[in-house]
């Protein structure tokens, strides 16, 4: 029988540090000096294996973004904003290119709503031996209220939320980077942290690869709706159109 679940080793789980909440907790990736497992460096940025592999069938590694444990995507500077996602994307590309997983994950956690753990900026690359993300992604997803698009890039509200409510998605061919595809995703987090209609402190950023395209989908996270808890019914809000023009007015009629 193929398998279609994530096993985690709880084992593993309960000795990982969290700081996200518990603030007394020393941060693990500001002792540079203590990190091991080290794959890639670019100045602050660090590739490393994940010292606490918890899930099974898979090979773990993070990506720490910066050398600032306060700083955080939606402030960094454009030249560091774009190291990093170049940086980040090259790398998840080589593991998918070697060919050893059947589908690599590339995503961002921030927020105590985040499912994260550590509060110091950072993302997780993840081999994944047997199972393919991909079987569970379609362009559909992607599609939605083009807010701005230019150099390849779009910014785009989605219609058909994968969850439900607001999701923002930014794509870009797998050709080349652009920066604009960077600038839209800073964006659609710093106007989830600073401008959202719901007060909202956490948020996350999943990278998919299909057909030649790269997207990355910004989910504000709030406590799940039980109806997709339940019954995986996505819902729709009614107020998108403002919410796009809210994003064009903010960021791109200046």
């Amino acid at each position: 029988m193929e398998n279609k679940h994530l096993h985690f080793n709880t084992s593993i789980g309960v000795k990982k540090p969290e700081s996200i909440r518990n603030k007394a907790q020393a941060c693990p990736f500001c002792d540079r000096d203590q990190l091991t497992g080290l794959i890639a460096v670019d100045g602050p940025i660090i590739l490393l294996k994940n010292k606490y592999p918890v899930l099974e069938n898979a090979y773990q590694t993070v990506l720490i973004e910066t050398d600032d444990c306060h700083a955080e995507l939606s402030t960094y500077s454009k030249e560091h904003l774009h190291r990093l996602i170049r940086f980040g994307i090259k790398h998840w590309l080589e593991m998918e290119e070697t060919k050893e997983y059947r589908s690599v994950i590339f995503f961002k956690n921030h927020g105590p709503l985040s499912g994260g753990t550590i509060a110091h900026p950072h993302m997780q690359i993840i081999g994944l031996h047997d199972l393919d993300y991909k079987e569970k992604a379609s362009h559909e997803m992607f599609q939605g209220i083009v807010i701005d698009e230019g150099e390849g890039s779009r910014l785009i509200l989605s219609t058909k939320p994968r969850v439900g409510f607001y999701e923002f998605n930014i794509e870009m061919p797998d050709s080349s980077y652009q920066e604009r595809f960077s600038e839209y995703l800073q964006i659609a987090v710093h106007y989830i942290l600073n401008y959202f209609p719901f007060k909202a402190n956490s948020y996350n950023v999943f990278f998919h690869h299909l057909d030649g395209k790269i997207y990355a989908k910004v989910v504000p996270r709030f406590v799940t709706t039980p109806l997709y808890i339940g019954y995986g019914l996505p819902q729709v809000p009614n107020n998108l159109e403002w919410m796009a023009e809210e994003l064009k007015r903010i960021y791109f009629c200046k």
